[in-house]
């Protein structure tokens, strides 16, 4: 892999992960277009993976530091974090059910354009319906088991390519009446263990690396590193001001043409 290649991949990876527009769709309509391009080593996904994972930690480590020692702490506040952190389990369990049954097929999905862009459609109409519905909901706090489950089982089926796991999370908590902020932050928080599984179970079949490849593929974690950073905090507040048609409108523009393109070149 060539440097430029691995440069524009892991900025790809770091933005779209976290922005409500579909990683997994705009990695593989790249993919497609790029010139001259390989499919990567195992390796570099699970690198762009550790980095994304490392943003999340970044940004959330208060959070995340308030949940991991919330079992440890009499303050009135461990309480609420222990309610979180039992509600990101619960989540994370339709995922992994979703993810790990239905991996082969959803992968068989990632060179289908057409598939790519109808998806890229429907995250656009959730954030659509979602932002025109919402109102001023509940902390995180009150999330509930319903909640967590139906997000968790919405994340599961965003691995199906076009569909943004961010968004959709998001925009299930808002149509559930969820404050947006803490929509937000719950779906990031619920993608730590989605994000960190998925990196964990490719570690098994990772290949020899050549050592030509290891500066690209570091510069390639770096880059999604410092882009999934700036993706979550420019996302926290895009939706504090109730901003995500603009990304709607964005997925419609996308997946239009992906439609158009993928019909017309068959």
């Amino acid at each position: 892999m060539d440097l430029l290649h691995a440069t524009l991949l892991g900025l790809i990876q770091g933005l779209t992960e976290f922005l409500p527009v579909s990683s997994s769709g705009h990695l593989a309509i790249a993919q497609h277009f790029l010139p001259g391009f390989e499919q990567p080593g195992l390796l570099f996904d699970v690198l762009l993976h550790f980095a994304t994972t490392m943003a999340v930690v970044i940004y959330f480590r208060k959070d995340i530091w308030k949940l991991l020692s919330c079992f440890f702490r009499k303050d009135p506040y461990a309480v609420d974090d222990r309610h979180t952190f039992w509600m990101i389990v619960l989540g994370s369990i339709p995922t992994a059910i979703i993810g790990l049954s239905g991996k082969d097929f959803f992968a068989g999905l990632f060179e289908n354009l057409l598939v790519i862009g109808c998806m890229l459609l429907l995250t656009a109409m959730l954030l659509i319906v979602a932002e025109k519905a919402r109102k001023d909901g509940r902390p995180m706090t009150q999330i509930k088991a319903n909640d967590a489950l139906l997000v968790g089982i919405v994340q599961g089926f965003a691995i199906i390519p076009g569909i943004s796991r961010s968004g959709s999370t998001i925009a299930t908590l808002l149509l559930r009446g969820v404050d947006g902020e803490a929509a937000a932050k719950f779906s990031f928080l619920l993608a730590l263990p989605a994000i960190g599984g998925a990196m964990l179970l490719s570690l098994k079949d990772l290949d020899q690396v050549a050592s030509a490849d290891l500066p690209a593929y570091g510069l390639g974690a770096l880059i999604a590193f410092v882009s999934g950073l700036f993706a979550i905090r420019w996302l926290m507040n895009v939706v504090r001001r109730r901003r995500l048609v603009g990304f709607a409108v964005y997925c419609l523009l996308v997946g239009s043409s992906i439609i158009g393109y993928s019909m017309f070149a068959a």
